[in-house]
């Protein structure tokens, strides 16, 4: 070097002068200095460039900052007789460039690899293993329980529950594979160079059981599982998209036949898919349409038999099936986000029905609705109910909504306060399925319950099995303690009736005293209003 200006100082921390006879690579990053020699060569030969040269140079700190340089051949110039190189610094520009880059090809929450950069070495690992003779296996995960925790604790903690699941994923696969987010709660994973397609499954195991254990959350321990499908190259697609696709259609059939699991996709499955979406295209339309229908089951007071509320059950009705059950239905909407159309039409239904038998002079009685996690979580969905009750006339106090314990669980703010305000309004509020949950009951001392539900598994084999004995029995002594109703569900026989009697549960329900029913069937029953006064009906004690 013959020459540097004073910008030499400000952009390199040299003085000039020390850098005066030394070789520029002696500034040169070590990994660029070939690239630079080619550079000179082309300038000696090309006599001018036009094309800037992108290098580091070595800051006096030790730093590295990188350069665009152009350069011009002045060798023949008797005032230089050299080369000369014009540069700019800039290392901001390409740290910009370079996060743009992640950006456009990571995902923003975890840091994953996107679906587009998933595409690009799906391809490059699939052309290998096409020269290779090797296997590539797509796995498509997808979380079990994260809609719940997302929607009921918040999506704070939901996405603290994404970053988590990604470093567990991490840590399953090798230094080559690639775990990339597809989007909300659902990740694939690519395994590169296999031997055999049932390396796979290895992986899918370790990832199940990664997710076994709790995560913390939000200053509590929540648990979720996992659902896998795998695909493998070339038996079950030959290019990315067929094998993404039918990794994806794998994990939804093994989510269909029992969560936790990893499921090999099968061209069977592709049959499932498409009844799958002719199923959800007709729900959409009998969402658009109104095609549903309530059913009605009365509660019954077991002492007297008299009718104290009942609960609305709501039917699909299809033209050429005949009548859908909720099982069949509800998880489908679920999935679909259906669920709040189809739930704000059952409680609006409900409570119109109610209003109605009130004013042909049936005396007051509760009308009871289930409510889904969905429609608990929506921030809507007070106003939802004070608009359908002042749309029906019905006195809220003549509304229970049932709640699913796991729900209750889950205790956030906005929970609470929901509660609290639905309680101050009089509607009252249910338990239900009471019994399968998985935490300490304290909560029952702190939201405004007034009913437990006791779930019918307990009660079908409660006059054989002394273990469901003992759990009802325990379940309606802790209720009276803390002065709650408890309901049994799934009566069925006089056995169950006279046991749930003798330890002191007041009501029951189930098809001992009646199935669910139309309005105009369950009409004549209400206007009697004693069950066990009806001719021909069974007396508790028969």
């Amino acid at each position: 070097m013959t020459y540097c200006s004073p910008a030499l100082r400000t952009l390199l921390g040299w003085d000039p002068e020390e850098t005066l006879g030394r070789s520029v690579f002696d500034f040169v990053h070590r990994d660029d200095a070939d690239m630079v020699r080619a550079a000179f060569q082309r300038l000696l030969e090309m006599r001018k460039t036009n094309e800037p040269v992108e290098l580091r140079f070595r800051h006096r700190d030790g730093q590295w900052r990188t350069f665009e340089a152009l350069g011009t051949n002045c060798i023949d110039n008797p005032h230089i007789r050299g080369v000369v190189l014009n540069s700019r610094d800039v290392t901001d520009r390409k740290l910009i460039q370079q996060r743009i880059q992640h950006l456009a090809y990571h995902d923003n929450l975890t840091g994953l690899p996107n679906r587009g950069l998933l595409q690009d070495r799906l391809g490059h690992s699939i052309a290998r293993a096409e020269r290779s003779g090797r296997k590539v296996a797509v796995l498509f995960i997808d979380l079990d329980n994260f809609k719940n925790i997302n929607d009921t604790l918040g999506h704070d903690v939901g996405d603290e529950l994404l970053r988590q699941v990604s470093r567990r994923l991490t840590e399953c696969v090798r230094a080559g594979d690639t775990i990339a987010r597809q989007g909300g709660d659902e990740f694939i994973v690519l395994l590169d160079s296999l031997e055999d397609g049932r390396g796979a499954s290895v992986v899918a195991q370790k990832i199940l059981g990664s997710l076994r254990s709790a995560f913390a959350l939000g200053g509590t321990e929540q648990h979720v599982s996992g659902s896998v499908g795998i695909a493998v190259y070339p038996e079950d697609g030959r290019d990315a998209q067929t094998l993404m696709k039918n990794a994806d259609t794998a994990m939804f059939h093994g989510k269909g036949i029992g969560k936790n699991t990893y499921q090999y996709f099968t061209s069977q499955m592709n049959i499932a898919v498409k009844r799958r979406m002719t199923l959800e295209s007709a729900l959409r339309r009998a969402v658009l349409q109104k095609d549903f229908v309530l059913h009605y089951q009365p509660q019954v007071d077991l002492e007297t038999g008299e009718i104290l509320a009942v609960e609305a059950l709501v039917r699909w009705r299809t033209e050429d099936s005949g009548m859908v059950m909720p099982g069949d239905f509800i998880p489908l909407a679920e999935e679909t986000g259906l669920i709040n159309e189809i739930g704000e039409w059952v409680l609006r239904e409900g409570c119109r029905q109610m209003k109605e038998w009130l004013d042909r002079g049936l005396k007051p009685r509760r009308i009871a609705i289930n409510l889904s996690a969905r429609q608990f979580a929506d921030k809507a969905f007070l106003d939802t109910v004070m608009r359908v009750l002042q749309d029906t006339g019905l006195d809220a106090r003549l509304l229970e909504l049932e709640i699913t314990e796991s729900q209750v669980m889950r205790q956030t703010e906005g929970m609470i306060l929901l509660l609290n305000r639905l309680s101050e309004m009089g509607v009252h509020l249910a338990i239900d399925d009471f019994g399968t949950g998985y935490s300490g009951l304290g909560y029952l001392k702190r939201l405004p319950i007034q009913k437990l539900k006791i779930d019918q598994s307990f009660i079908r084999d409660i006059t054989v099995d002394p273990n469901d004995t003992a759990i009802v029995v325990a379940i309606i002594n802790m209720a009276h303690s803390l002065e709650l109703d408890t309901i049994a569900e799934g009566v069925e026989t006089a056995g169950q009736l006279a046991l749930l009697r003798a330890k002191g549960c007041r009501i029951g329900q189930g098809f001992f005293f009646s199935a669910p029913m139309s309005a105009e069937g369950v009409y004549p029953l209400l206007k009697q209003d004693n069950l066990y006064a009806r001719a021909g009906a069974r007396s508790p004690a028969s």
